[in-house]
This record gives structure tokens, sequence and C-alpha cells, in this order.
């Protein structure tokens, strides 16, 4: 962007930031997540520090918080609490540091104290005599509100301090993990809805005008500040007396002697973070030495000597340059979204799935768009929404394909459906993804048959189906190196005369697979891993599941018609009789499966599994749940009887709500399989 676009873009950060502000902390409406609002102060930020001549006194980036609330009695900050400024990159810390060096003579190693970042709600503590005088929130930044008795009920917030004179402790109020997700089962046993996360319950409780409401709930809170002259130079010196004096403070905090020490104890933390009791949203590194941070002084809103370094968010914001298409296995064409870089749950996305046709539709993208894209667990990157406000008119309109963008054939789209499909039998693309999904790990678990190199076999002709991968020879894959390129960017370095044969014998030990991994590879629509060990626990053979009829196949547990349709009109299919017969053909063995039981405890319960559990890989809790004789199901019926919730559950959760499944936290799930 050149200088006018940017001021343009400045503007319409601005406007849309403030609007947000607007809903979260007046009318109690929250549209997007504040990952995606940080974002977007990010990204006003780096702008307004290309550009620092646009920076006006009523930017975001210059206002600590908002304005107190006119029902409590206000609180003047004797010394101003202000927010500390965010970087999220190695190198942006880096860069603060160098800004550093350059505003100090001192040419010793500066020393830095690193410490986490509670995502919780701010507070200081006046004592005066040792007595517990006023308690204030952040407000402003200079004036705060009055929230003393609140705070009082707080049994993690000592009431006298062995002090005589006067002292000023800030820290940060919160709510543990697990104490949040018990208050919101009681809220909705009440009929009420739940908060959607701990930071909001702990400031909507210390902002209440009854200190009987704020005294029901399980807030705690961490101190990381002291404001007062006890003859400690060195921040880290505050947490000891802060800890001498009864107050709780972080356990894993430490003194770093560099700034690479500091990003080890960020990228540690980081490793750790769903596991702390409470949520945290990235570390705070500041400078050790208290002379040399008061020396560096305030810039904008922020104490020079400090920075918050945030953890990437599941959200982030970014433009969307692009729109392409992708072909699947079963001829899908779906349209993906070509990103600007940017950082999302810890990785660098630049590809985000937009779904179907109907759905870019719903969000009004254009591209050129900027877009909040998500990025949950393992979960594919997805765009969520668009920014319409922040469209300075160059935007295109999407226009759906009419063709396959491989092979040229008219998509076609059933009644009822919402995808386009290309019908064409002989479609490269989809070669190319049905024989990725059958080689997999859960379906013939070829080891080192990766995408690039089934890619070169399908461009060389030496397979074009299944069948072909046990018909190779050591031969065939020497000559791949020497094959024009079709795509620069592909690098497939040629096969060494052991590493063909090291190929060639894992395609030859796989020829024995099991029954449900036989299922699954087999692509059929609407059968994933779970329909496939149904399947192959009631069938038995291959056989029997091919006579089977579609009354029969409604039987098994959770396949509707939809699902028996489907496995009913594939194995009726002449190409996919001749796609097995080839297969028994290549020396295809079907092993028989006897599935593994301790017990019959868990027999007839149905078990949906979502969100990341602690103490368990998600693998080995469906292989536990089938040990003792349950069943498990990728999505929630009226059939389910557990939705085991770990942390950061989906949607699955409001499905159990709707169907009034229970849902059982991860401790009580560890006792159904003791």
């Amino acid at each position: 962007m050149n200088r006018e676009e940017d001021k343009k873009r400045i503007a319409r950060l601005r406007e849309l930031i403030n609007r947000h502000r607007y809903l979260i902390h007046v009318l109690n409406k929250q549209e997007i997540s504040e990952e995606a609002l940080d974002s977007l102060k990010h990204q006003l930020l780096l702008l307004e520090q290309r550009h620092p001549e646009f920076i006006t006194p009523d930017s975001p980036t210059q206002r600590v918080g908002g304005k107190p609330l006119a029902k409590f009695k206000k609180v003047e900050h004797r010394i101003p609490m202000l927010s500390i400024e965010d970087v999220f990159l190695e190198q942006e810390l880096k860069e603060w540091e160098r800004h550093i060096l350059r505003l100090t003579t001192n040419d010793k190693q500066i020393e830095y104290f690193a410490e986490l970042k509670i995502d919780g709600f701010a507070v200081a503590l006046v004592y005066k005599r040792g007595i517990l005088e006023t308690g204030a929130t952040r407000g402003s930044g200079y004036v705060g509100e009055d929230v003393t008795q609140n705070l009082k009920t707080i049994e993690s917030i000592p009431l006298k301090i062995p002090v005589p004179g006067e002292v000023e402790v800030r820290g940060e109020v919160y709510m543990e993990k697990e104490a949040f997700e018990k208050f919101n089962k009681q809220r909705v046993k009440k009929g009420q809805e739940p908060y959607a996360n701990p930071r909001n319950l702990a400031a909507g409780s210390i902002r209440q005008l009854d200190p009987k409401l704020a005294a029901t709930r399980p807030l705690k809170f961490m101190a990381y500040d002291l404001v007062a002259k006890a003859g400690h130079t060195t921040h880290a010196e505050e947490h000891e007396i802060l800890r001498k004096l009864g107050f709780t403070t972080d356990p894993t905090a430490r003194t770093c002697a560099t700034l690479q020490e500091v990003w080890e104890f960020r990228k540690e933390t980081e490793k750790k973070r769903d596991s702390l009791p409470f949520q945290i949203d990235g570390v705070v590194v500041s400078i050790n030495a208290n002379a040399l941070f008061q020396k560096l002084g305030v810039a904008g809103k922020s104490p020079r000597g400090i920075r918050a370094i945030k953890f990437s968010g599941k959200q982030a914001t970014t433009r969307l340059e692009d729109i392409i298409f992708r072909v699947g296995r079963t001829g899908a064409v779906t349209p993906v979204a070509v990103l600007k870089p940017v950082r999302v749950a810890g990785v660098t996305v630049s590809r985000a799935t937009l779904h179907n046709e109907d759905e870019i539709k719903r969000l009004g993208i254009k591209i050129g768009d900027t877009v909040i894209v998500e990025r949950a667990g393992d979960v594919i990157p997805a765009v969520i929404k668009t920014l319409p406000e922040l469209r300075t008119g160059n935007e295109k309109t999407f226009h759906m394909l009419t063709h396959c963008p491989v092979c040229g054939i008219k998509l076609v789209r059933k009644e009822g459906e919402v995808l386009w499909r290309c019908p064409g039998k002989s479609c490269r693309a989809k070669q190319k993804e049905f024989l990725s999904h059958f080689v997999s790990r859960k379906g013939f678990d070829i080891e080192g048959l990766g995408p690039k190199i089934l890619e070169k076999l399908v461009d060389a002709k030496l397979v074009s189906e299944p069948s072909d991968l046990f018909d190779l020879k050591e031969g065939d894959l020497f000559p791949l190196e020497r094959l024009p390129r079709r795509e620069p960017k592909v690098i497939l370095r040629g096969f060494a005369e052991k590493s063909a044969a090291n190929l060639v014998d894992a395609i030859k030990k796989s020829r024995q697979v099991p029954f449900s991994r036989f299922i699954f590879s087999l692509g059929i629509r609407h059968a994933g891993e779970e329909t496939a060990i149904d399947l192959a626990h009631r069938f038995k053979n291959i056989e029997a599941l091919a006579a089977a009829q579609k009354e029969e196949l409604s039987e098994v547990l959770n396949i509707g018609g939809v699902v028996a349709e489907s496995i009913f009109e594939w194995f009726h299919s002449k190409e996919n009789q001749r796609l097995l017969k080839n297969l028994f053909k290549a020396g295809v063995n079907i092993k028989n499966e006897k599935r593994k039981t301790k017990n019959e405890k868990l027999k007839g319960k149905i078990f949906v599994l979502t969100g990341t559990l602690k103490t368990l890989a998600r693998e080995t809790a469906k292989e536990k749940i089938r040990e003792l004789g349950g069943e498990i199901s990728e999505s929630v019926s009226k059939k389910t009887n557990y939705v085991v919730a770990g942390s950061e559950p989906g949607s699955k959760i409001k499905k159990a709500k709707e169907f009034g499944v229970r849902v059982i936290g991860e401790k009580e799930f560890l006792k159904f399989l003791e």
C-alpha cells in the first residue's frame, strides 16, 4: 500500500475497533472474538508506527482503558495503570530491545524478568498502615472505579499485611478453568446464559454493586507489581516481597539474562498453556532493573521497558487475496482462500477453506476483503467472517466455477447438496486425492508413499487406480527424477536403489490389511473411520457387506438413510466392483478383526468426543471405550449417551444441549475407564 492508502486504512481500522469496543464495553455484545480485535489493533499499531504523522490522540492505540462507570465512586491512581504494548513475533521483540539500547547509554547486557500474562481483570490494592483501604479497577488508567467491598470477598487478597506505611499492590483477578466450568453448568441448569470466558465473568463479578454476589463467585487474585519504597531494586525482588507479604505470585516467573532466554520461556509456556489451571494469553517481559525501567519512561499508552508477548490466537485478521479451487477424491470442488500470510494458533496460515458457494454468499465475501480466519486445534483454517467496513472499493465479486479446473468437465450439483462436483471418471485431480486417501495412515498405511510421489506416479501413467500400486517394481521408480516437473515448487529427488526397495517392500507388506481400514480406504462418501469400524464389526467380511441391503445397513450404529444409500450405491457400482476385483487379484488380503474387550462395562453406551483431552490422545480414548464394550460416534444424536468435553470443545456441546445429552468433563470420563 502507498501512503494515501495506508492513511485511509488507518481511519477505517480506528472506526471499526472503536465500534467493537463500544459493543463489548457498553452494550455487553460481542460480534468478533477478542483475538480478532487484538489482531486489528496490532495492524493499526504497525501502520501508525510506519506513519507516526497519522497518530491522533483519539486513536485506540493511545487509549489505556474505558471510562469508569458512573455508578461507582471514582478513584484517581497515584501512578497511572498503563497498558502494555503487544508483540507477537520474535523479530518484534528484538526490535524492541534494539530501540531500548538506542535510548540508553548502558552498554551492559540488559537483564529481563519474564512472567505469565493471566487473562484476567486488572486491579490496584492500596494498603495504609497494613490495612486494605481501597481496591480499584484500572478504568481509564488514570481514574478507576472503587470496588473495594467486592475485592474484599476474594480469599487470596490479604485484608492485612505487615507493612506500617502505604503500599500499592497491582495484579489480576481471575477464575480458574475448573471453577468456571462448574459455575457455567449451574447457570445452564437455572436456564441462564453461560458466560463466554473466565475473564468476562471475573470482570462482571468485580463490577457488581452487591458484594454478596461477588462473594458467591470463586475468584482469585495474583499479584504482579509492587508500588512502594521497600528497598528493592529489581522487579524480581518485588515478586519475592509480595510472596512474603502473603500474596500469590506467578510460580513460573524467572529472571532472564538474555532476550533468547525470554523467548525460550515463551515457547515453554505456550506448550503447557492448556495444562495450567487458569487462562493465559501470553507472557510479560520487563526490564528487571527498576532504575533503568523508570529512566526509559513512557511512550504513548505503554511504558517503554515492558512488552506483552501475546500467543498467536486461534483467530486473526488478514487480507483475502484470491480464491482458488481444490478437487477432492469424490469430485467435490471446494473454494479455498489465498490469504496474506498470518500467524494463527502458532502456525503461519496462507490458505483457508471457504467450504462451498453458499457459505461464501452467506459471508458476503469479496476478493480483497479483510477477513477473520480461525484455526482450532488441528482443524483446517477457515474464514469465518468478513469485515466490509474496511473495503476500499477495489474488491472483486466472487463467481463460482462452472467447469472442473483440472479436467474441464461441466460441474454438477445434486438437489439437496451444497457442493458442486466433477463427474469426470478420469479426472487426474480425483485420482490423486483418492490414491492419497487409499494409502493414508487410516487406510493401507503405506509408509513413504506421500502426495508428491503419488503425483509423479500418476503423471508418469504408472498408477491410475489402487491396484496398480501393488504391481510397481523398483525399476519403475528410478526414472521419476527425469520426468519434467509440472510445478517448479515441487521438489522430488530421484529414488536411490535402497529407497526404491524400501517403498516396494512397504507396499508389499500393506497387502495384509484389517477389514475396517480396508473399508475406510475405499473412500465411500459419508463413511469415515468410525463408520468403517462399525461396518467391520457388524458384517465380518467384504462379501457380507457388499451384499447388504439398505435396511440392513441402516441398522448399524450411527448409519442413517443417507449413509446407507451411499454405501449401497458404492458396492452396486460396476466400476467399484471392478476396483475390488483388481485389488484382490493384486494380492490384497483382508484380515478379520476381533474387537478387544476387557469387559462389557460400557456396553450399549455411545460416546462422542470433542475438544482436546489433557491426559489421553483421542485415538487412545477411543480404544479404551471400545475395550470396555462402548461405541464411538462422530456426531451427536438422540442415541448418544455421553459427550466427553475436553478443552476448547466445538459445536457438539450445543448439539448435546439441544438433544438433552449429558456432557462430562475429562475427570468424570477417566472414572468411566477405571
